[in-house]
């Protein structure tokens, strides 16, 4: 998905692509000090980057353009090294609208965030 291997915000904070398939994207993050907030864990929104960042490329593997309309994250367990990895899987497609389901994991495997996010189909594809 050559659109996403531009996007400027996910470079600057230093996520990768690992894989895509329809309806899935994997990313990376490895955590560094600027990723870090006050109490000395990752910040929020780097983890929610990630996440996010995993479900744009999953939403938009297909023909149909997707946009986010609504997503949630919840935090399990802080981070404070290593590397982080986020799973977007397509969980639900209609005509119009999609969901998403986004494990974030450390890597040892150990589920960190889980982040849900339902997208907005505005050029509908096939329903999978």
């Amino acid at each position: 998905i050559e659109k996403f291997k531009r996007d400027r915000f996910a470079m600057y904070v230093g996520i990768e692509i690992l894989e895509v398939a329809p309806g899935y994207a994997k990313t990376k993050l490895e955590v560094k000090d600027q990723h870090f907030n006050g109490v000395d864990i990752v910040q929020g929104g780097a983890i929610f980057t990630l996440a996010d960042f995993a479900f744009a490329v999953a939403s938009n593997t297909g023909e149909a353009t997707e946009v986010a309309i609504e997503t949630n994250l919840s935090f399990l367990k802080p981070t404070r090294s290593g590397v982080l990895f986020a799973e977007a899987k397509e969980t639900y497609r209609s005509k119009s609208l999609a969901s998403y389901e986004v494990p974030i994991t450390n890597e040892k495997g150990e589920v960190v965030a889980r982040f849900y996010g339902r997208s907005f189909v505005r050029n509908a594809r096939p329903t999978v």
